[in-house]
């Protein structure tokens, strides 16, 4: 069983950023964040590979920016520019290739 532990959640004013992290209890293949607006579906928003190969929601490219830290174990998703339509509960996800876990979901609200 992997856990995944976030912070870096918060309000924000719109064109402002924030930054989220993810800590992983292990080594994992496959790190990344979705998200997910009230009455909407969760949606992809980046993913890494442990080599750092990466993919972004098309919605988020040139904004955002995900990172990792291999030997902690360690997710990051620089967020800038930020608008309303990006809040949402943004929750880290883990595979291994085989099997896929979640955070507990960490809350990013963008407002005036």
């Amino acid at each position: 069983q992997v856990q995944l532990v976030e912070s870096g959640g918060g309000l924000v004013q719109p064109g402002g950023s924030l930054r989220l992290s993810c800590a992983a209890s292990t080594s994992i293949f496959r790190l990344g964040w979705y998200r997910q607006a009230p009455g909407k579906q969760r949606e992809l928003v980046a993913t890494i590979t442990i080599e750092g190969s990466t993919n972004y929601a098309d919605s988020v490219k040139g904004r955002y920016t995900i990172s990792r830290d291999n030997a902690k174990k360690t997710v990051y998703l620089q967020m800038n520019s930020l608008k309303p339509e990006d809040t949402a509960v943004y929750y880290c996800y883990a595979s291994t290739g085989l099997a896929n876990y979640w955070g507990q979901g960490t809350q990013v609200t963008v407002s005036s």
